[in-house]
């Protein structure tokens, strides 16, 4: 089921710089909204994705305990969730994120932050991305707001190397606006995903849980194989052998969210995937997707994105 959600996955925007702090040193971040309009123009909110080159810090959610990360590890903020950020040396000065740039977009270069108190230093390498997969919808809940994931091995070397890569290739495309092609950042993301859900138990809220979950999982897989299908409530609860009720409350309490609304997503999910790297006609990806008129289709797709399917299209190209 993993290569199915992946092999949807399209990461559209990205770009990363460098953070160099030294001991003692904490932050807060700048409102999930106002970080995506500044870093990439147009976004709602992006996906955090900091590597910790060397040292050691903590990155915590607004309420949420602080998660620890050492060199090699990779932090992600799946939904751009505010967080607060700090190094091992205790310190109560927190500095506001966006006094630690050098100066504001738009940029002629990437600016590196340097930031803290001269002591022990931390470099991190900061990936901010934009994704419209539905694992990414915070309504789902399909990931935590913030984990760290710790690449072993040869998954440690790529990452780290395939990181520095995109550094390097972040370059000026037009309006002082900077970007990565958007390859290698994809890559990096589902081989984090996919190290995170490999490793994450049972028991953890969203999506990894529902991939174990006896109810959600199957049901998942159905909507995943085939979403052109005309499913029901009934037609999936029956599919995998338990009753409407309890598949609706088993979505609701893994996946914060009703079955309906699940199949939806991942429709919408699959029609924008079509739409963005195919010459399928709007009439055929409807079909696709199961809806049986294009005006039924460009109605739904609408709802959900402010624009129609056309007119969605001609701006991702």
């Amino acid at each position: 089921m993993l290569s199915d959600a992946f092999g949807h996955l399209r990461v559209r925007g990205a770009i990363f710089l460098t953070g160099l702090y030294s001991e003692p040193w904490a932050y807060e971040s700048i409102p999930t909204e106002d970080l995506a309009a500044m870093l990439i123009p147009g976004a709602d909110r992006v996906i955090l994705f900091h590597v910790v080159a060397s040292g050691r810090c903590w990155i915590a959610t607004e309420g949420g305990e602080k998660h620890w990360a050492s060199a090699g590890d990779v932090i992600v903020l799946p939904y751009g969730h505010g967080h607060r950020m700090g190094g091992s040396a205790d310190t109560s000065v927190l500095a506001a994120a966006a006094s630690l740039l050098s100066a504001p977009p738009p940029w002629e270069q990437m600016p590196v932050i340097e930031y803290g108190e001269g002591g022990e230093r931390t470099q991190v390498m900061c990936g901010y991305m934009l994704c419209d997969d539905p694992l990414f919808d915070p309504r789902m809940q399909a990931l935590p707001p913030v984990f760290v994931v710790s690449p072993t091995g040869a998954a440690s070397t790529w990452v780290q190397a395939s990181i520095e890569y995109a550094m390097h290739q972040t370059a000026l495309v037009g309006d002082d606006r900077f970007e990565v092609p958007p390859e290698i950042p994809q890559m990096l993301l589902i081989e984090v995903l996919k190290l995170h859900l490999a490793s994450a138990p049972v028991s953890e809220q969203g999506f990894a849980r529902a991939l174990h979950d006896p109810v959600v999982g199957p049901t998942m897989a159905l909507i995943h194989d085939a979403p052109e299908r005309k499913w029901t409530v009934a037609d999936l609860a029956a599919a995998v052998n338990v009753s409407v009720s309890l598949l609706d409350e088993r979505f609701r309490e893994v996946l914060g969210a009703p079955p309906i609304r699940y199949l939806t997503g991942w429709r919408m999910h699959v029609a924008q995937d079509l739409l963005a790297s195919t010459d399928l006609g709007v009439a055929s990806i409807a079909h696709r997707v199961g809806y049986e008129s294009e005006e039924a289709f460009s109605r739904a797709f609408k709802r959900g994105h402010g624009e129609s399917p056309s007119v969605w299209r001609l701006g991702q190209h």
